[in-house]
């Protein structure tokens, strides 16, 4: 990166901690930009997010942020619209993709109406008939919060006598709850940056689903990236994803979740506008198989905090070559 790059970027806070269920992730995460960004020559520094943040922006005289809150406060449009009040730009996703994408219901509701696939649901609360649900939906099932990540208080319920404690572990998180219909099958995620699908990840775990300690502590989680599939099939997913991506009002960089059945039809679980940057992240993975190494990549995000008349990290900067 040149001194000019350098001086474009100014000074940098690259925003982690903060006060959600994701909070030691997102030190992770922050700390790895942090260094990446250091290494590379930015002026950056690092941020523990708590509610006198805004001050801290302003005082610190920053030019930019580089946003690796997770979850609540930091990945739902709460801080970018706080960005906003004080024309600091930001990486990532704007106020209101960003809020939609962290409410997984409004997100589903959303993708079906446009007839983008993701599994049949129900929204759950204490007056639910949960045999009802049973019935309609079937088993296996997927319970989980609305508004959480990380796989935070999910759960899978096999027997029908499960829902009732699957339900209560998810409403400690959560008024909002989902029961998902479970999907046989293959798990993938699918990088995006700027305006390319990064090849995808196929994940393997020897637990029942992709949970948080799948993610974040077990070494037996594989990650077969090629993924596997063939040429065709893979572009067929990738557009999927950034069509999914997109309809939400996505930009920048972030993740798409999905699972493929035993028929090889892919069904969209989420998005992700802040996806993990620490050394078990998918992310990274991704750019790697792309030939992009992860402080590459950090600059890249970054980049899509240089704004335009409407924030558009999408358009900031080239593509990537031979990226699929």
């Amino acid at each position: 990166m040149s001194p000019v790059q350098q001086e474009q970027f100014g000074k940098v806070a690259v925003l982690m901690g903060g006060l959600s269920a994701e909070r030691e992730i997102s030190l992770k995460s922050g700390n790895a930009v942090l260094e990446a960004l250091q290494r590379r020559g930015v002026n950056a520094h690092g941020i523990d997010v708590g509610h006198d943040v805004l001050q801290q922006l302003t005082t610190g005289k920053f030019d930019r942020v580089f946003n690796m809150l997770h979850g609540r406060g930091g990945e739902d449009g709460a801080m970018q619209g706080a960005l906003e009040t004080i024309d600091l730009p930001y990486t990532g996703s704007t106020v209101m993709a960003s809020a939609i994408s962290m409410d997984k219901l409004r997100t589903k509701q959303l993708w079906k109406g446009i007839d983008l696939p993701t599994p049949a649901f129900e929204v759950l609360n204490g007056n639910t008939d949960l045999g009802a649900v049973v019935k309609k939906l079937g088993l296996p099932l997927m319970i989980k919060p609305a508004l959480e990540g990380s796989s935070i208080g999910m759960s899978k319920v096999e027997k029908a006598e499960q829902m009732a404690a699957a339900y209560q572990a998810a409403a400690e998180y959560d008024d909002c709850v989902l029961a998902e219909k479970w999907i046989t099958g293959a798990e993938y995620t699918a990088a995006i940056l700027g305006q390319d699908v990064l090849p995808l990840i196929k994940l393997e775990t020897p637990r029942e689903f992709y949970d948080y300690e799948a993610k974040y502590q077990k070494d037996t989680t594989r990650y077969l990236c090629p993924c596997g599939l063939d040429v065709n099939k893979e572009k067929e997913i990738q557009d999927l994803a950034m069509a999914a991506f997109k309809s939400l009002g996505c930009s920048g960089w972030g993740r798409v979740d999905f699972m493929c059945d035993e028929n090889g039809k892919p069904w969209l679980i989420e998005v992700n506008t802040i996806p993990g940057m620490t050394d078990h992240s998918l992310v990274p993975m991704a750019a790697r198989t792309a030939g992009i190494d992860f402080d590459e990549l950090v600059i890249r995000i970054l980049q899509t905090s240089m704004t335009n008349s409407d924030h558009g990290g999408e358009n900031s900067h080239g593509g990537i070559a031979n990226a699929s």
